[in-house]
């Protein structure tokens, strides 16, 4: 266990930092006369979480030495990314008051995995169609 997460340190410091950004409290841009677009939120959420399955599969990759396609690797990562969004989305509901849970969060975090995997298993193809050429 503690062999395989030496493999995971990038997907491990993201995920610490996802956590960090996630329970901040929010700034107020409207004083500096800045706003992001409407939206920007579900955008930021999603590119981080699709950001930790890339590195979540590279660790993986790294760790088995060779790029073989497992569909057992997919569900853990699917469920290790889930897990944290819910965690960061209860957080925020119990603990940290002062910013809001959504479920449109969780479901722009779980938009951002679906890209990681599907990239994941669009590569895995290219990658093995080009070794029967």
């Amino acid at each position: 266990m503690l062999k395989s997460l030496r493999y995971q340190y990038l997907s491990i410091l993201w995920a610490i930092f996802v956590v960090i950004l996630c329970e901040m409290p929010p700034t107020d841009t409207s004083k500096v006369g800045f706003t992001f677009f409407e939206g920007f939120d579900k955008l930021a959420h999603t590119g981080f979480f699709f950001v930790l399955t890339v590195f979540l599969f590279y660790g993986k990759i790294r760790q088995q030495a060779s790029y073989t396609y497992r569909p057992l690797t997919i569900l853990k990562i699917l469920g290790i990314t889930l897990f944290l969004g819910a965690g960061i989305e209860i957080l925020q509901l119990e603990v940290f008051t002062y910013r809001s849970a959504e479920w449109w969060d969780l479901f722009a975090d779980m938009t951002g995995v679906g890209m990681g995997i599907f990239s994941y298993i669009f590569l895995h193809r290219v990658r093995f169609n080009e070794k029967l050429l």
